[in-house]
């Protein structure tokens, strides 16, 4: 077996695991466990919470101390038992712990996935840009097929779909231990600050370094919205008779992944927009996709034009997702200092997957409670608006106050990493 097929299996299961329970969870809370709009909301804060700090944590004890793909074992290893507890769990209170305690294992194998495909085919002396995209592909189509299972096999409500996920974590722990060993490099000079993004925060003292990080966070905080909300608003329309056995209810979760189907998509046509259009436009375009998006749920429904709005919606998000976070990385790439680029592109997913994530988590879980009304009725084509409503003028005021100039040239040789 070759060290391409080994790191396409590590990469598959990395995000088959994840795709297992992360898109179901927001309607196993609601429905199975009937917590509200607040609870869920800080429950999948945690996920900013853990990437605040651990994957740098981590990254230095890979860098220094254990071999990334020993520690990626151990940490798959004991968050498949947290997975188990979490199937066990229903109490608010001790799920937030287990949770939050499991995702600050799980994130950092994210990054470590990452660095350890980027070492094992450096030692076999490929080109790691040509090589490690389509390797990585691999990961996103492994979160779907785990999406169509769940959905398919009934197990979004249940705990089951935790056992399942727990199951594939072990398997991919263990798988780890068998790869060739990473090493370490014990004279590694990287710092915990360092290794944290800590010394980029000088970045804020440019105004315009300063905005796009402040945009960056308040956009970053709807990037998990449709992950906690998507399929528990789906399923609420089985509550209306003549919706039940529609198509969107009975499979939400395959609806829902037509979203990853269309940012491997999109994906592909960034090149083409960063070097024709600019950083700026093409942040701005991710504005509004997530403008339409949120729009679109709002007005959508299983059947007739309401299920096209649905379907459009999950086209939209690919334009959403890849255009932001993609495009954000390589102007960070582009415009800060080489010796501090590591640390610029820490600082960026601190931003919008750690304080971003915890803003759309909370302050959607917030709206989300409000709009629920005393029989526990959630009016979701009011909470969608109020969503759209935040993208659109987020889009506004960065079109107003985000000043860049742009050219072509900075982008022509740079690679898509996803």
């Amino acid at each position: 077996m070759g060290i391409r097929f080994k790191l396409v299996i590590l990469n598959f299961l990395q995000f088959f695991i994840w795709g297992a329970w992360l898109l179901s969870f927001g309607k196993y809370l609601a429905s199975t466990l009937h917590f509200d709009g607040r609870q869920i909301g800080s429950l999948f804060m945690t996920l900013g919470i853990a990437s605040l700090f651990m994957p740098g944590i981590i990254g230095l004890i890979a860098d220094k101390w254990l071999s990334a793909n020993k520690l990626y074992g151990i940490l798959h290893i004991v968050g498949a038992v947290l997975l188990v507890i979490i199937a066990h769990t229903t109490s608010y209170g001790q799920l937030y712990l287990v949770v939050l305690f499991y995702l600050m294992l799980y994130m950092p194998t994210i990054s470590l996935a990452f660095t350890i495909s980027y070492i094992l085919l450096e030692r076999e002396n490929y080109d790691i840009i040509k090589t490690f995209p389509p390797i990585r592909v691999w990961g996103t189509i492994g979160f779907i097929i785990a999406v169509w299972i769940i959905d398919l096999l009934g197990w979004g409500l249940k705990p089951l779909q935790f056992y399942f996920s727990a199951f594939f974590s072990v398997i991919l722990g263990i798988y780890s231990f068998m790869l060739p060993d990473c090493g370490v490099n014990k004279s590694s000079q990287k710092t915990l600050k360092e290794a944290l993004g800590l010394d980029a925060l000088n970045l804020f003292t440019d105004k315009k370094m300063a905005i796009f990080f402040i945009f960056s966070m308040l956009l970053g905080a709807a990037l998990q919205i449709t992950n906690m909300w998507g399929e528990a608003f789906l399923h609420d329309f089985g509550k209306i008779e003549a919706f039940k056995n529609s198509f969107a209810v009975k499979h939400n979760g395959i609806l829902m992944s037509v979203s990853q189907i269309s940012e491997t998509l999109f994906i592909l046509t960034i090149p083409f927009f960063l070097k024709r259009f600019g950083i700026k436009k093409v942040m701005l375009m991710s504005m509004f996709a997530w403008f339409f998006r949120f729009g679109l749920f709002a007005i959508g429904s299983p059947v007739g034009w309401g299920l096209v709005a649905l379907i459009l919606s999950m086209i939209v998000y690919g334009m959403a997702f890849d255009f932001f976070n993609i495009s954000g990385s390589l102007f960070v790439e582009t415009e800060v200092s080489e010796n501090i680029r590591a640390s610029a592109q820490g600082l960026f997913l601190m931003m919008t997957n750690g304080f971003g994530a915890m803003i759309g988590a909370y302050g959607s879980g917030l709206v989300v409670k409000y709009y629920t009304d005393s029989v526990g009725m959630i009016h979701w084509d009011k909470v969608w608006t109020v969503f759209s409503l935040y993208a659109l003028t987020i889009a506004v005021l960065f079109m107003i106050v985000f000043k860049y100039k742009h050219d072509p040239e900075k982008f022509a040789n740079k690679t898509i990493m996803h």
